[in-house]
């Protein structure tokens, strides 16, 4: 099987140097979901979207942290979705109503901090109502300025940080076989399935490796997917994988329970998985470390290859079974 490769010879090398490690230890995981939403997509509707992921997460016994857009769910449809979640006591938490940019010029603290206070009252309504907001697009602030007055208006309003500890880019593969079922409903999904789950494995193997070396102890990790179709698809086979993979799977309360999101990283700009940050104040790491994190540049050839290699061996296999 093709394997996605990231060059981290560094990061790699400080791992196996750092004696601290505690090599054995189950490493653990909680899900957390962004942007849930009743928007069209191929092959299911939202109701059967929204049920094929709790319907993953009942199964693995484990509830998730969702964080709410509250322009994606402001409507009737919308409440019906967050009933479904809170029901299942799922944590209810903030990410802001308009999913600003913030480290752009026209987002000022001032518009930011009303936009995140402008989804609480949807949310506050839930039994299982949780005072944590995720930055849009994990960017916190392209300058000190930004980053100190929204850290300080979170305080004022009760709320943490929802950190991530390990980010990927599953919404661009998301994006692509969206947009493949556009242009053939009946597609093959399985080359897109395996590249999903390879993936995370392997951003959750280098945030992992990466908190090692950071922080010499092994961290609850808070993992990054969206309310989407590739998730309602497949997020149960991302779960088996991880298990089989050693993961342990954990409710996101328990894991955010870990001093990892006590962490304020003096960073400009600031933003990323909370793991990147704390590792871009360290000067021997942070060269190691790509900007922005995640993104579809880093995937865009890999997919293309991998769904190219998928294609050329169906054909093949194709014209073998007709030969026999």
């Amino acid at each position: 099987m093709f394997t996605i490769k990231y060059q981290h010879t560094v990061l790699v090398c400080l791992v196996f140097c750092m004696l601290q490690i505690r090599v054995g230890a189950q490493k653990q995981i909680a899900i957390t979901i962004d942007d849930p939403t009743t928007k069209a997509t191929p092959k299911l509707n939202w109701q059967e979207r929204d049920s094929f992921i709790l319907k993953a997460l009942d199964h693995h016994n484990i509830t998730a942290a969702l964080f709410i857009c509250g322009m994606r769910v402001d409507n009737s449809e919308g409440r019906v979705l967050m009933n479904n979640w809170d029901s299942k006591d799922h944590l209810m938490c903030n990410h802001s109503y308009s999913h600003l940019y913030y480290n752009s010029t026209t987002a000022t603290a001032s518009v930011f901090i009303s936009d995140f206070k402008k989804t609480d009252p949807i949310i506050r309504v839930y039994r299982n109502y949780t005072q944590l907001f995720r930055f849009p697009y994990l960017k916190e602030g392209s300058s000190a300025e930004k980053r100190n007055s929204m850290r300080a208006a979170l305080k004022h309003e009760g709320y943490n940080n929802g950190y991530v500890t390990i980010d990927a880019s599953d919404w661009y593969i998301d994006a692509q076989l969206t947009k493949t079922l556009n242009q053939d409903f009946h597609a093959d999904l399985t080359a897109f399935k395996e590249y999903y789950v390879e993936h995370i494995l392997d951003r959750a193997n280098y945030y992992d490796s990466l908190a090692q070396v950071v922080f010499q102890r092994n961290i609850k990790h808070t993992l990054l997917l969206h309310h989407s179709l590739l998730n309602a698809l497949f997020l149960e086979d991302l779960l088996a994988a991880l298990k089989a993979n050693d993961w342990k799977l954990i409710d996101a309360k328990r894991a955010f329970e870990d001093d990892v999101f006590k962490e304020q990283p003096d960073i400009e700009p600031c933003g990323e998985s909370i793991v990147w940050q704390c590792a871009r104040q360290i000067d021997s790491i942070a060269k190691t470390l790509r900007y922005p994190a995640e993104d579809a540049a880093y995937e865009k050839l890999p997919l293309e290859n991998y769904l190219k290699k998928y294609t050329e061996r169906a054909k093949q296999k194709q014209a073998l079974s007709t030969y026999r």
